[in-house]
């Protein structure tokens, strides 16, 4: 269905519902800032957020419903924020501290916004159906090496494959290895099933993408038994009830850790990139580039190219380079 096209004065309205809005909710944070007591500021992690409504952790591990100030920016889950406890119980968060890393996402305007914050891990899930992607997880990694996080790719549903599959996954996937990127097998099946990707997440705040259908909920929910427990408890502080559940939401994991869950990933995609930046992405290209015969190579048919050359001696693999073109090409055709 197309979409609906806005007049003006429908824009204009919608425009000051919008910001009565904003300044209705400023106003909240302001009133409930006046009553915050002499309590030393304290620091803490966003466990979830719902619009100007947050669940923060504090030192404690204990969980507090707080509103956001509008001037400190955006506050996404996994900010580590500085807040202040109001005379109700609950509390104020007045500045986000610095994040090390944040996952971007281009909303339907094309603007980037952040969707979670200090990851360390990005866990490329992949599954016998959908067929695995190679481009696929070349888009993940690259976003991977602009953000700065470790990636692992885990194949799920083991269970679903004989032998021979598996030969021919390994085939497809095995030189990822050799890049540098960790591959297992894993199923919640077998017993000890999930262990090597249990083994991975542990002391790291992770986040599981993939496409639809390769069983993203089921890992969640296999690797956190107790999870109803943790929603209840963000739904008690929160006072959101069940919305919570539809909020990108970090999880304590049994083993140690952290885990992510969040509906965005669904539609996670690379934001606009130089292609600079996307050869960046492809760490096994670093030895090569800036060494071809023509400093504007595009790397397909001039005589002399140092990532053509590498693919020759066995050094880069082809679908990696095919790839990457696609992906230049791609930025080239849509910018």
């Amino acid at each position: 269905m197309a979409k609906r096209r806005l007049n003006e004065r429908q824009r204009e309205r919608i425009h000051a519902i919008q910001e009565r809005r904003r300044k209705k909710l400023e106003q909240h944070a302001e009133l409930a800032l006046s009553d915050v007591s002499e309590n030393t500021p304290r620091e803490g992690r966003v466990i979830t957020r719902h619009g100007q409504n947050l669940v923060i952790s504090d030192d404690t591990e204990h969980y507090i419903h707080c509103l956001s100030r509008q001037n400190i920016g955006q506050v996404v889950c996994g900010d580590r924020v500085v807040w202040q406890a109001t005379d109700d119980g609950q509390g104020v968060v007045t500045a986000v501290l610095p994040r090390e890393t944040a996952l971007i996402r281009p909303n339907f305007s094309g603007e980037a916004r952040a969707l979670a914050a200090n990851i360390s891990q990005i866990v490329i899930v992949l599954a016998p159906e959908p067929m695995p992607s190679q481009y696929l997880v070349d888009q993940y990694l690259v976003a991977a090496e602009q953000i700065g996080v470790t990636t692992l790719i885990a194949l799920n549903k083991r269970d679903l494959m004989d032998d021979a599959a598996i030969e021919a996954f390994d085939r497809q996937f095995g030189h990822y290895e050799t890049i540098g990127y960790p591959v297992i097998k894993i199923s919640a099946k077998f017993e000890h099933g999930l262990d090597p990707l249990i083994e991975r997440l542990n002391q790291q705040t992770s986040i599981l993408v993939g496409q639809s259908g390769v069983g993203k909920s089921s890992l969640i929910m296999a690797l956190l038994p107790d999870i109803e427990i943790q929603i209840g408890r963000l739904s008690e502080a929160s006072g959101l009830g069940c919305h919570t559940t539809s909020a990108t939401t970090l999880y304590d994991l049994p083993s140690g850790g952290h885990l992510i869950d969040s509906p965005g990933v669904r539609s996670f995609r690379l934001g606009a990139l130089t292609p600079d930046a996307v050869a960046q992405g492809f760490i096994e290209f670093g030895d090569f580039l800036g060494h071809c015969k023509f400093s504007n190579c595009s790397h397909q048919q001039e005589p002399g190219c140092a990532l053509k050359e590498a693919v020759e001696e066995g050094k880069i693999h082809p679908q990696r380079l095919s790839n990457f073109l696609h992906m230049v090409q791609g930025l080239t055709t849509t910018h």
